[in-house]
């Protein structure tokens, strides 16, 4: 018992064995999810939670048992579908695409706070005759960490019948990350991604042109050297976040920064000073409440397993 008015001692930190040992544990109790899954239909965007799901399940059961799918759409940004191909050929994974066709719903043009579940369900019903094929189930490569945004997509999978592997065994984003660099997967460190659409304010709506020259400012600056960046389409106006680190280089290279957004098509480009935020859009959602049914998964709401 501790003597009140006293303060307790640090907790001693953890020895590089320490730290070894759970990161095998974490990658153990993953292993026996997708054990107990069986075959699995693995959605596989190429970003660092998918990669490091697809290259799991094909080592643990097998390439005959994880097919790893990409989905193409006008949504996916360029280069990306390469990205994935060459991955699966370095990593020996089974892969192949599907095309969705979210851009054909109604629903999910017209941009509402449920866009990504309308996107998520054209993904499972793209993914369902191919798992079908496999006698499989599909997977998705969301982390514990993605359960505390507003994410209506991961419950439109959930309810289609997609599980979340690195849920179920308790891995969060740092935990996909160092495990992915132990494995020596060169997606470790890959910056956050997410569908092109996902730039553009809720209400406006999705088109194909509006998500080329999403990408092609995007693309723009990424041959400049930034890395971790989102354009926020708002009509002529090119709403650029960085990392905060690569702020003073934005600045220091503003003109060409400029020039890349205007040949991409906008005629204002604009510096967010807060830098980059993953799902910053959804701010915009506090003085509304998301639609009935479109809420967030969360861990407790996924059944046992």
């Amino acid at each position: 018992m501790s003597t009140p008015g006293r303060l307790r001692p640090p907790a001693p930190e953890a020895t590089p064995a320490e730290r070894d040992a759970a990161i095998d544990e974490r990658l153990t109790r993953l292993e026996t999810v997708l054990a107990g899954i069986g075959r699995v239909v693995v959605a596989f965007s190429g970003g660092a939670d998918s990669a490091f799901l697809a290259c799991v399940a094909s080592r643990a059961l097998g390439p005959a048992q994880a097919l790893c799918v990409t989905a193409v759409s006008p949504s996916l940004a360029a280069g990306e579908e390469l990205h994935c191909r060459a991955l699966a050929a370095e990593w020996e994974l089974r892969w192949q695409t599907v095309e969705t066709a979210e851009m054909t719903d109604p629903r999910y043009v017209a941009n509402g706070a449920d866009r990504c579940a309308r996107c998520k369900d054209a993904l499972m019903a793209a993914l369902a005759p191919v798992a079908a094929a496999e006698s499989a189930t599909v997977v998705l490569g969301v982390n514990t960490d993605d359960l505390g945004d507003f994410r209506p997509g991961q419950s439109a999978a959930a309810a289609a019948g997609a599980r979340f592997p690195l849920v179920e065994a308790g891995l969060s984003k740092p935990d996909v990350r160092a495990l992915s660099r132990r494995l020596g997967l060169r997606t470790w460190n890959r910056p956050a991604g997410a569908c092109l659409a996902s730039r553009l304010p809720y209400g406006t709506p999705v088109t194909a042109p509006t998500l080329r020259a999403v990408d092609a400012a995007e693309s723009g600056l990424r041959a400049l050297g930034l890395s971790e960046l989102r354009v926020r389409h708002h009509g002529a106006v090119a709403r650029v976040e960085v990392a905060e680190r690569e702020l003073a280089l934005v600045w220091s290279r503003r003109a060409e920064v400029v020039a890349a957004v205007k040949a991409a098509g906008y005629e204002i480009v604009s510096l967010d000073l807060e830098g980059f935020r993953s799902g910053s859009l959804n701010r915009l959602l506090r003085s509304t409440p998301p639609a009935s049914g479109s809420a967030t998964v969360r861990a407790g709401d996924l059944p046992a397993r």
